[in-house]
């Protein structure tokens, strides 16, 4: 796939409530972030950046870099118990470590037909991405009601983690397109197989 390309839109999810659970969602069903033309895309699905912000220079050492928060963010999101707070505690000072740097800057600059559109102020660089991602999750976990939102998918070997901002906090999975479509098909089948014995 060429640089500037993007993957079917099935390929990227983003519909977990929150920038740091989408990148989570990467891993599911298979890697997605398995070279930078995926990161790429996802950088810029995700609202990381503009979509037309140049990231020519993103490169291997990048996806070592989101792969790496996205396994700690996971260890603080799924952690249920205090078992192992020594794992704990070191993925929580690891997000706090990639938090600090600062995020790109923002400019508004007018578009050809006049607008003002987001830009960036320069290629923007692998540290400052990872900051606002990790910055999201400092949030996310320093927020008790959007901490107690918390839920992990109800679909077959779905590990999705989303949050729940349904009403009624009843939200089942993390896609009624998805999981909960392949939960309906099941269902009915199931039904079918019983009506046919």
């Amino acid at each position: 796939m060429a640089l500037g390309t993007t993957m079917a839109p099935y390929e990227l999810r983003f519909d977990a409530g929150r920038i740091c659970l989408d990148l989570l969602a990467t891993t599911h069903p298979e890697e997605r972030l398995d070279a930078p033309e995926p990161l790429c895309a996802w950088i810029v699905r995700s609202g990381l950046v503009p979509a037309v912000t140049p990231l020519t220079h993103v490169d291997s050492a990048w996806l070592v870099g989101f792969r790496e928060l996205r396994g700690q963010v996971s260890q603080l999101v799924r952690s249920k118990s205090s078992n192992d707070l020594r794992a704990y505690d070191l993925a929580l000072a690891r997000v706090n470590e990639l938090a600090r740097p600062a995020p790109p800057a923002p400019r508004a600059v007018r578009a050809e037909d006049g607008a003002l559109v987001r830009r960036l102020d320069g290629p923007p660089g692998c540290e400052a991405l990872l900051a606002v991602i990790a910055r999201d999750a400092v949030e996310l976990l320093t927020d008790p009601v959007a901490r107690a939102s918390l839920r992990e998918c109800a679909g077959d070997n779905c590990p999705i983690v989303y949050l729940d901002t349904s009403r009624g906090r009843r939200r089942r999975w993390c896609s009624s397109e998805v999981c909960g479509n392949r939960e309906r098909v099941a269902r009915h089948r199931r039904r079918a197989a019983l009506a046919r014995a």
